[in-house]
């Protein structure tokens, strides 16, 4: 039974407090993030029943609603942490006053602060990538994976990139472009802890894939093509799958041709994906080599589907290669992929 289902459909018994999952619903937010809050800044429930389940006192919930505002406003989670540790620190002194003076019914209790107005998906994401900008141009690395670690978790990774992270590294990048040199630093500062964020993602246990999904005994292979060097949204997909148990090979940026046809022959993937940011590095002949590469024993030879991932293949054709145009579009052309495919042989 699940912390939100116990203790009635509200998440609320007689006395005893809300759980994570109902509070995790009145604030808009995954169970996962207030365990994460709880871990990382200590804004946990002052008691916990058998079992270890959480117990959110009206205390709690007015602590973790702050956090929640100031979060929501921009503010770097850690700050937001210690702000809101503050209301609770001067909400107990106040109680403690007011029970310990002579006449204490007289003196007034602390209010709780008015619970926050819910704020939509698309106000958040405004105020996730305004507050991660800021940051990054403050040189702030702390606050930087604090924000993206928090965008994790209160939404997806899948989320997280296309809704925080794709618009404000381009923010960055428009912000550079105007500026000369003068925001290198920021944006070089912004990639690495985006890319810090994607591998830390990466790791998930293969346990995660959904059940029932087919099993998948080749590995995907994933390459920038040559002279690429912008391998951040590769490293998106390879987190993505990553979380979903997919086995993968990562060569990253700027591979050499006949290495990816080298590991084609050596791995007989399914599917191998080449990255291309810039038109100039978009080349049909070797997407078109590599389509044609074949793996595996005489007579029973299967060969991979060639995914066309990056801005730089629009003009280019290749016939039978999938063009994604989104990380989420991605993931479902290579679940399609996987669900396709023969044991022993690729998708041709």
């Amino acid at each position: 039974m699940s912390e939100g289902q116990h203790g009635g459909q509200n998440g609320e018994s007689a006395g005893t407090g809300v759980t994570t999952g109902a509070l995790a619903r009145r604030l808009g937010v995954s169970p996962t993030t207030l365990r994460t809050w709880d871990r990382r800044y200590g804004l946990g429930p002052a008691r916990r029943d058998t079992g270890h389940h959480r117990r959110w006192s009206e205390r709690d919930v007015a602590m973790v609603e702050e956090m929640g505002r100031l979060t929501s406003a921009g503010v770097p989670p850690a700050e937001a942490a210690r702000q809101a540790l503050k209301l609770l620190d001067s909400g107990s002194a106040a109680e403690s006053a007011s029970e310990s003076a002579p006449g204490s019914a007289a003196v007034p209790r602390r209010r709780r602060p008015a619970r926050p107005a819910p704020v939509r998906s698309s106000d958040m994401f405004v105020r996730q990538r305004r507050g991660l900008s800021r940051a990054a141009v403050r040189l702030d690395s702390p606050a930087v994976e604090d924000l993206l670690t928090d965008a994790v978790e209160s939404h997806s990774l899948v989320t997280a990139w296309q809704e925080v992270m794709v618009p404000t590294l381009h923010a960055v990048g428009r912000k550079w472009e105007e500026a000369g040199d003068r925001y290198v630093e920021v944006e070089h500062l912004l990639s690495w802890h985006v890319s810090r964020a994607l591998h830390r993602c990466a790791t998930a246990p293969a346990s995660l894939a959904p059940a029932g999904a087919p099993a998948m005994k080749t590995p995907l292979v994933l390459a920038c093509v040559p002279g690429e060097n912008h391998s951040l949204p590769l490293e998106a997909l390879s987190a993505a799958l990553g979380e979903l148990g997919v086995p993968q090979r990562m060569f990253g940026a700027a591979v050499p041709v006949e290495a990816v046809a080298e590991a084609v022959r050596r791995t007989g993937p399914a599917v191998v994906v080449l990255w291309a940011q810039a038109r100039s590095t978009a080349s049909v002949p070797l997407a078109r080599h590599i389509a044609d590469t074949r793996w595996g024993v005489r007579g029973a030879r299967g060969r991979p589907v060639v995914m066309l991932g990056g801005p730089g293949w629009a003009g280019p054709t290749v016939r039978g290669a999938l063009r994604p145009t989104s990380l989420r579009e991605a993931l479902a052309q290579i679940s399609r992929v996987r669900g396709e495919a023969a044991p022993g042989r690729g998708p041709v």
